[in-house]
């Protein structure tokens, strides 16, 4: 009686451990994914517009729960590299091609069915990283306080009527600033090391008069409520305030703009797998990209995603190439060299 007990026992376990196995997916990594999960973990540094716009529309249509993260990008990038033993998080929301370049290996090789209505140049190239928008540098003017400055590109911002009414933060501390840097480089002097675009950076610094914004927010928020005639910013909220009705108009300068993407990546390692997945195919949906174009004013990738009046379509920006690679390895010199000629030019 009690061997056929025991017996019994070892069957129900070796039973419910099949059961078990049937709903764990593994990874690359030797980690398993529960794909009977309805959670998912999410990073990201993105603006509480995406966050409330994406998070709570997946969870409804999915189920699934999500537990959302938010802080700065380096931040997220470290708790990334620390926890690749062990990670917590199943997706990053929002990471740039450079990031990714820096530690390919703690991501999960993953390409959504949506690929295929991306735009061209917008797809996923490196089968890890999936573009879901695009954000430009710009210029943002006030309309109250430019009177009869005309302000249609960088060349323009050295004009001495606008000396110490420029809003440009800190390229060393931030995002927007770096790459409206990298942009003007390229615009001005076609390169990154050219004399001539440098030099048209040290006149800008001229301009600038000393004055640095207190970060990119503060930035296109000064020229918004009136402290500053022109800010050097970033479509996203520029458009954002265009379409609250605020006294600004947003200017693509004619010498090109640099659009980088933001991009959806899986976590090496992720314990929700199925779900990050279905994460990154809702975010490529059309139902999302639609309302990334028309609610919140983020430029989408799908090229068939609807784009708001207030949005000047692609095709009619003047616009350049960055070179991810050359950036990426060389970001902390640009940097330096800028920091090295606005301090030699203070008075």
């Amino acid at each position: 009686m009690n061997k056929k007990f025991i017996a019994l026992t070892m069957v129900l376990v070796l039973a419910m451990g099949l059961l078990a196995a049937c709903g764990k997916t593994d990874t690359t990594d030797g980690n398993t994914s529960d794909d009977t999960s309805d959670e998912l973990v999410v990073y990201s540094p993105n603006s509480e517009d995406i966050i409330n716009l994406v998070i709570p529309a997946f969870e409804k249509e999915t189920g699934i729960k999500v537990e959302l993260i938010s802080a700065g990008t380096g931040e997220l990038m470290k708790r990334i590299e620390s926890e690749k033993e062990n990670p917590y998080a199943d997706v990053i929301f929002g990471i740039a091609e450079a990031q990714f370049a820096q530690n390919p290996d703690l991501y999960q090789e993953y390409v959504s069915p949506n690929d295929q209505y991306m735009l061209e140049g917008h797809k996923n190239k490196h089968g890890y990283l999936t573009p879901y928008n695009s954000d430009g540098s710009c210029l943002l003017v006030n309309t109250d306080l430019i009177g009869d400055i005309k302000i249609e590109g960088y060349e323009d911002l050295l004009n001495p009527e606008l000396k110490g009414k420029i809003a440009y933060p800190d390229p060393a501390s931030s995002s927007s600033a770096f790459n409206q840097l990298t942009n003007m480089l390229v615009a001005m002097g076609g390169d990154y090391e050219s004399q001539e675009g440098w030099d048209y950076v040290g006149k800008l610094i001229e301009n600038l008069d000393g004055k640095v914004s207190g970060g990119s927010g503060a930035a296109h928020k000064s020229v918004a409520d009136g402290e500053y005639v022109v800010a050097l910013t970033y479509e996203d909220p520029s458009v954002s305030y265009v379409r609250d009705g605020a006294p600004v108009k947003v200017v693509y300068p004619k010498e090109g703009t640099i659009y980088g993407d933001a991009h959806l990546a899986i976590i090496k390692g992720a314990k929700n797998l199925e779900n990050a997945k279905k994460f990154i195919d809702f975010v490529t949906s059309k139902e999302i990209q639609d309302a990334f174009g028309t609610e919140i004013f983020i430029r989408p990738l799908r090229a068939d995603a609807e784009l708001s009046d207030s949005m000047t379509p692609l095709e009619n920006i003047s616009t350049l190439e960055e070179n991810i690679e050359y950036v990426t390895e060389h970001k902390n010199e640009i940097v330096e060299r800028y920091i090295d000629l606005f301090t030699s030019l203070q008075k």
